[in-house]
């Protein structure tokens, strides 16, 4: 197994310089924006990656509400991804807030604008912020299973996220992956490589954090053992 996760390290690693190549290199400068729209092969690979995580989180969440009581193996293997999704939601809706208010504020003229995709946005991020607070500060023995049912909560704001441009007026363009936005075949290439490129880092990074959960988990409940044989 080991082997196998330095070997997708490598492979994400690999992809990402290769979509850079693609989006610096090889995508043509856009008419409008110029080289600044570039920032869109990063951006938008990225915020995606934080819309699909947290599906990840909500269904790992609910199950370990289920299994908790009935599984205790299983339900402790669900609390761990849901951990290590949450965190890497945060990291990537960061990176997302950050990589937008850097393309907005030489293409808007401001560096934040309250639309609905921004401000769905935030408190995606807010959310597993609120999440991972939880976790790691309450002193309660639910803290568990607050988080998770805080995870269906952020779960039902992403589908607002993805559809706010379509919803409502924004500061956004209309979609560019479908609809009337659609993308030049070779940018679309070159997003798409980025995008993979970002989902495959992002599952390796979740996959590091589960197993140091995991091993967190197991130490803990080594430690209650000895203490009880104590």
């Amino acid at each position: 197994m080991k082997r196998l996760f330095w070997i997708l390290c490598g492979l994400s690693l690999a992809l990402l310089a290769w979509g850079f190549y693609e989006a610096i290199y090889i995508a043509p400068t856009e008419a409008t924006m110029g080289d600044l729209q570039r920032i869109f092969y990063w951006h938008v690979p990225i915020a995606s990656s934080a819309l699909i995580f947290p599906y990840v989180n909500m269904v790992a969440s609910i199950a370990y509400l289920f299994m908790r009581r009935t599984n205790h193996a299983l339900s402790q293997k669900l609390d761990a991804l849901a951990n290590a999704t949450a965190e890497i939601t945060v990291l990537y809706a960061g990176l997302g807030l950050c990589t937008g208010m850097l393309w907005g504020r030489p293409a808007w003229g401001i560096w934040w604008a309250w639309d609905a995709r921004l401000s769905s946005f935030l408190m995606l991020f807010l959310l597993y912020v609120s999440y991972l607070l939880i976790r790691r500060f309450s002193a309660s023995n639910q803290a568990p299973v607050i988080a998770a049912v805080l995870s269906v909560f952020a779960g039902i704001d992403v589908p607002i996220v993805f559809e706010s441009i379509t919803w409502w007026r924004t500061q956004h363009p209309a979609p560019v992956l479908r609809g009337d936005g659609d993308l030049d075949p070779t940018m679309k290439v070159a997003f798409l490589w980025n995008m993979l490129a970002w989902f495959l880092w992002g599952c390796t990074l979740v996959w590091a954090r589960y197993a140091i959960v995991r091993r967190e988990q197991q130490i803990e409940e080594r430690a209650a053992m000895e203490a009880l044989e104590a």
